[in-house]
């Protein structure tokens, strides 16, 4: 086993590359060794590879004495919600989200759905299975048991919980699943609904991906976007909803085919969740944030910064016990669902919010767009990880030939801020922590033309030391 495949919030590489089925046998005996659970919640995403590491996990918590409940194949959301659910000690989903088939994985939690990461445990378990010591079995051992669980008319019901069914108006949309579950909860969700779907694209189960653009069930990738732009022009939706193969990331498309970025979904569901709730604390990431932080504070709300991933917001909500967080990569976290991301919740309070106010999802969203325009996410590769380190360090040195920058607080890689009489600009430059990439986003207040001159500025600036940019900006035909 390549122990690499021990990331910052998950397990995840290339089946039988870095990984072969009994290794995860091996790390489920050493999450037993490390937690002492009596019940694991376990379930698996739609790869082909994943029913065969569901056994190998669930036979390895059954050898180590730990009571085990099938939830068969689910999105990585329903994870979260069987593990309260049911009260469980922890739960285990086998999936490499968003990454091509032949990658493989696995996300963990403990009670409560709290994830384990590399700082509450996960590496743990990478020592535990380097050394060898495994759980050793007591002298009056018994086989943990193995059940099925059936819960989604629970897990529906839970989802439907936070907007009222009632309130919902005609709407005609697309749904991309990416290959995953998604679209089969949307479609049972949307059952007596006024809520129409225009036209489905990729929402039967498939974990080749092989239909898929690229082969890779990612939402952020040109080419899927461009199908599902085309796909909202050609039958006149009124917007598109579109899940990462894991379900657990939603995003969105207005009636125009225009992608939605994800920093102006958190204002608007913050600005909707501080309504009902009247104030509360938001979290969000150092991406993108001045829209969600001018959302956030005219809605009587507390804003908090935090650095990327979902381990991380998460456990930075149950500390301050916060209302809401959003992530630039479409991850939506609520405290009344155990303060974890849900991919369902977010596509239900969207369609409530235009419902209620009569509006488009352009109309709602082109006011964010105009006041603080924002880049998107532009991903750049290296060589070598170590060279990522180096371009940071040359981006640091630069910015100050580019007047006056102010450096903020250091919470995920590079963020600066230059505001000026001649107009202000944000830019935020990180690794990222689940790829070998560089991440750049650049925002602008009301200045389209500054975001693209200053975004072409720092890119040209990579690309001259060995950067490749990956990503097509989005003003590019």
């Amino acid at each position: 086993m390549n122990l690499d495949i021990f990331r910052a919030y998950d397990i995840r590489g290339v089946f039988g590359v870095d990984f072969e089925p009994k290794d995860f046998y091996h790390i489920a005996c050493a999450y037993t060794a490390c937690f002492q659970p009596k019940t694991v919640a376990v379930g698996h995403d739609v790869r082909e590879s994943s029913p065969e590491l569901w056994r190998q996990v669930a036979s390895g918590l059954q050898d180590s004495g730990v009571d085990v409940l099938n939830l068969g194949q689910i999105s990585t959301d329903m994870l979260y919600f069987a593990v309260v659910h049911y009260g469980m000690d922890g739960g285990i989903v086998i999936s490499a989200s968003h990454n091509p088939a032949v990658y493989n994985g696995m996300k963990l939690v403990r009670r409560h759905a709290a994830p384990i990461s590399a700082d509450t445990g996960l590496f743990e378990i990478r020592d535990a299975i380097e050394s060898g010591i495994f759980f050793r079995k007591p002298k009056r051992y018994c086989r943990g048991t193995l059940r099925l669980a059936l819960f989604l008319d629970a897990y529906l019901e839970h989802l439907w919980s936070f907007v009222d069914r009632q309130r919902l108006s005609e709407k005609r949309i697309v749904l991309n699943a990416n290959g995953g579950l998604a679209g089969q909860i949307a479609d049972r969700l949307l059952i007596d609904t006024p809520i129409q779907v225009c036209q489905r694209l990729f929402t039967e189960p498939d974990g080749s991906f092989a239909k898929i653009p690229g082969g890779r069930p990612d939402p952020l990738r040109p080419e899927n976007r461009g199908l599902t732009t085309s796909i909202v022009q050609q039958t006149g939706a009124d917007l598109a909803v579109v899940w990462d193969a894991d379900a657990d990331r939603c995003f969105f498309f207005d009636e125009t085919g225009t992608f939605v970025e994800g920093c102006y979904i958190t204002a608007l569901l913050a600005e909707k969740l501080l309504q009902q709730r009247g104030s509360g604390r938001v979290i969000f990431d150092p991406r993108a944030i001045w829209a969600v932080e001018n959302a956030v504070v005219s809605g009587g709300g507390v804003p908090i910064l935090s650095r990327c991933g979902h381990s991380l917001i998460k456990a930075g909500m149950r500390e301050s016990k916060a209302l809401f967080a959003g992530e630039a990569s479409g991850h939506y976290y609520f405290r009344d669902n155990f303060y974890a991301d849900n991919g369902m919740i977010p596509f239900l309070l969207v369609l409530e919010y235009l419902s209620v106010e009569g509006m488009s999802l352009a109309e709602a969203m082109n006011p964010l767009r105009l006041a603080y325009p924002v880049s998107g996410e532009i991903n750049f590769s290296f060589e070598k990880r170590c060279e990522m380190r180096e371009a940071l360090s040359v981006v640091n040195d630069a910015m100050h030939r580019w007047n006056d920058p102010c450096l903020e607080t250091s919470i995920d890689g590079l963020s600066v801020r230059f505001l000026s009489s001649s107009g202000s600009w944000r830019f935020n430059l990180r690794e990222s922590n689940t790829e070998p990439l560089l991440r750049l986003n650049v925002e602008t207040v009301a200045d389209e033309d500054l975001l693209i001159e200053k975004t072409t500025k720092i890119s040209e600036e990579l690309e001259r030391i060995g950067g490749r940019r990956e990503t097509k900006f989005r003003w590019e035909t």
